[in-house]
């Protein structure tokens, strides 16, 4: 029984911390497609892209705020700081607001969670009732490169993407895009700010091992809107999508970039890594 708990929080986590990010791959619904700039319009909103592309990836730090749905599936927050100068570090709190997930964390005494994000693995805390069946340990190592044993043949691309979950990322992804538009001028949070939109064809996605996931995942295109400052760096983005789980839709908000953000390893003695909690555990209950 223990094992089987076990089990189901680790894939609890790696579906939301996926999601938790920046970079979330969703299916559109018809009627969320945009326009498509023409001529030098078109070429415009490009060259504004790729100028906010290189400034928030030169900003190499921001707070953020994002809330995400996925059908019946789940429902969640996440409020924090990452930086990505050197591989992706950072603190979130992550809280699940609804859905089945939701039902699972509170069975396992909490709704909510700190995740850290370090280059090389991330780390999730979980509550007492957790760490009674984990040897007293509370928090989780999942290292990026185990991931492929969690997900199946497409974890290693999770692992990837996890890595490179920044907020530039979802300016790239606009770029990919075919149809691509300037919106037009609007206020975020009191903020001026200039909208971007477009549908995101998954085969166009030049990144390998996103395009993968995208396919593996059936996913075919999303749509990806994004609002810029006076200083072409990211301020909300929205990705939205209609999947098999139900509709899917991710928004967040950045602000106070370069922020000075710190992710320190939990104790070693309160710290279990995913891998060998399966492994005992499995061991334990005789299952595979």
């Amino acid at each position: 029984m223990q094992g089987t708990t076990v089990r189901r929080v680790g894939l609890v986590l790696a579906v939301a911390t996926a999601l938790t990010g920046v970079a979330a791959c969703t299916f559109p619904d018809s009627s969320d497609r945009p326009g498509k700039d023409d001529g030098a319009a078109h070429g415009t909103s490009l060259a504004a892209l790729r100028s906010a592309e290189r400034a928030t990836a030169r900003a190499e730090s921001a707070r953020v705020e994002s809330t995400t749905t996925m059908g019946s599936l789940m429902s969640m927050t996440a409020d924090g700081t990452l930086a990505w100068s050197d591989g992706i570090t950072g603190t979130l709190t992550i809280t699940y607001t609804g859905g089945t997930i939701a039902d699972t964390m509170r069975r396992l005494g909490t709704t909510s969670m700190e995740a850290r994000y370090l280059p090389d693995a991330y780390y999730a805390r979980m509550g007492d009732t957790f760490a009674e069946q984990a040897d007293g340990r509370h928090w989780i190592r999942y290292a990026y490169d185990d991931l492929e044993a969690l997900a199946g043949g497409s974890g290693a691309h999770l692992g990837d993407q996890m890595r490179a979950t920044t907020p530039n990322q979802s300016v790239k992804l606009l770029l990919a895009s075919g149809d691509v538009r300037k919106v037009g001028e609007e206020t975020v949070r009191g903020r001026a700010v200039t909208h971007y939109s477009g549908t995101v064809a998954a085969a166009d996605v030049p990144d390998e091992g996103l395009r993968k996931q995208l396919t593996e995942a059936g996913v075919a295109t999303e749509t990806v809107d994004i609002w810029i400052d006076e200083r072409d760096l990211l301020v909300k983005k929205v990705e939205k999508a209609r999947m098999t789980t139900g509709r899917m839709t991710q928004t967040a908000h950045y602000r106070d970039y370069g922020v000075r953000v710190r992710a320190q390893r939990p104790p070693l003695s309160d710290t279990g890594d995913f891998e060998d909690l399966m492994r005992k555990k499995a061991g334990t209950t005789g299952t595979p």
